[in-house]
């Protein structure tokens, strides 16, 4: 873990003045119907996993497994949004955000992962998205952030292909409560991240090794997101469907031929291995004869289907070095340029690759209307002191990405709004409790909230007039 950075570059920081109008200086406008979101996924922060019929996701088991999450901690409780919702609608709503996405719990939702729906686990989004209908916050929801029902994993989980199925009747089942008020639904969220560190790494759930168990998992994804965003469509027409990639520019760490090849391969499993299928009905050259033995009849045609939108999760780009011995396809992480400063987690703050992956989108894939649904940062913050966090490196990180935004609807990019991830302090995944990407920090052991200075920045931009 790196050191907390104290210093501010003129470039990088403004002064947290509660000056209104200071804090519009310090950012570029954008255009008046742009979304502001804030984003958080169900497992991370609800707790409640014996609550309210709820059955074990692949997360729950994952981390009772000793050794698997780096602190030793779970999300049994995490930071309780279950029970303390309105408060952290009411944090929204004094935020000035527009908008929140929030994930659905299958497990909570078909406990099973086929079969009864329950009834109570509907209730709880039901509340959910009531209280932020009342307090003015448009609800975004994403209907899968890798907690798949443990149900489902023993009968194959992402490796069988009757998953897509599955998939689409939980979205239909979801919609069928929600969809009367609910009107931006996302499918997946950042498959390629889930097909890579769940089941070719084995550093996040459900564990799974190989790459030959990435490919299953990575094209069953994509089937089930054409086959759900088909089934939604049908079922209710005038839902605006889309999905959430994790997008990052792929750079060769150094100049050497087999650094530039690595690149090109870890390109296609991180980012065209989920654009091309959905716009294009194809597999990128370099794993096309690989996915080949995978698709049946007309799995390319049920995968590419029209996107009212696209999510875009931007953190930096991907340094990358030719790795014989790495399981993705003989490409792994390398180091950063001289001089990259990087976050707490070890990634670099790098705003231009934003610019770069809208450009690419506009240039590549038909320029789809598209929103930054995560952008955000860790760094250790101090704790609170008289009522606030002060973290300076995130507010600044956050704005240095609103200028980015700027730049893309500048160059002509379709991109419609911005998500900040994350609202709440969460469990971070195999990290645990340790890492925090919050604008609102909670303490874990009392659960009280304390926004920091990154979410007083952002109220500040976002403030209507």
């Amino acid at each position: 873990m790196i050191r907390r950075r104290t210093f501010l570059a003129a470039s990088a920081a403004l002064p947290f003045l509660a000056a209104r109008a200071r804090a519009q200086m310090a950012v570029p406008k954008l255009p008046a119907d742009f979304v502001w979101g804030a984003s958080t996924s169900c497992f991370q922060i609800e707790g409640a996993v014996r609550e309210g019929g709820r059955a074990d996701s692949i997360w729950d088991v994952f981390a009772r497994e000793p050794g698997r999450i780096a602190d030793g901690t779970n999300a049994d409780v995490a930071a309780d949004h279950y029970h303390r919702y309105p408060e952290d609608v009411d944090l929204l709503a004094a935020g000035h955000f527009r908008a929140y996405r929030f994930s659905t719990a299958w497990p909570r939702i078909v406990p099973e992962g086929t079969g009864p729906v329950n009834p109570a686990g509907l209730d709880f989004y039901d509340r959910l998205v009531d209280q932020l209908l009342e307090k003015g916050v448009q609800p975004w929801a994403c209907l899968y952030h890798w907690d798949l029902p443990q149900a489902l994993q023993q009968r194959g989980g992402w490796h069988n292909r009757d998953i897509a199925g599955w998939f689409a009747d939980y979205a239909q089942a979801t919609v069928g409560r929600l969809g009367d008020r609910v009107k931006h639904w996302a499918m997946l969220n950042e498959p390629s991240v889930h097909a890579i560190f769940g089941h070719a790494v084995g550093n996040h759930a459900p564990g799974l090794t190989g790459w030959p168990s990435y490919l299953k998992a990575q094209h069953h994804q994509n089937l089930a997101q054409g086959t759900a965003i088909a089934a939604l469509r049908a079922q209710k027409p005038d839902l605006v469907l889309g999905t959430v990639f994790s997008l990052q520019p792929v750079l060769p760490s150094t100049d050497k031929p087999e650094d530039a090849a690595a690149a090109q391969r870890f390109d296609a499993a991180w980012n065209t291995n989920n654009l091309d299928p959905l716009f294009k009905g194809i597999y990128p050259a370099a794993y096309a004869d690989q996915f080949a033995p995978l698709i049946k009849g007309d799995d390319m045609a049920r995968i590419k289907v029209a996107v009212d939108f696209l999510g875009v999760n931007y953190y930096g780009r991907a340094h990358v070095v030719n790795d014989p011995d790495s399981v993705l396809a003989q490409a792994g992480w390398g180091p950063q340029p001289p001089g990259t400063r990087t976050t707490a987690m070890g990634w670099p703050i790098e705003p231009q690759g934003l610019v770069e992956v809208m450009r690419r989108l506009r240039d590549e894939y038909a320029n789809p209307p598209a929103f930054i649904m995560e952008n955000g940062a860790c760094f250790d913050d101090p704790p609170p002191r008289n009522g606030v966090v002060d973290d300076p490196e995130r507010a600044a990180f956050i704005r240095q990405h609103i200028i980015a935004c700027r730049a893309a609807v500048d160059e002509g990019c379709a991109l419609r709004g911005y998500f900040v991830w994350s609202l709440l302090d969460n469990f971070e995944w195999a990290e645990g409790l340790r890492r925090r990407f919050g604008i609102v920090h909670v303490d874990f052991a009392t659960l009280k909230r304390t926004p920091k200075e990154s979410y007083r920045f952002l109220a500040e931009v976002m403030k209507p007039g």
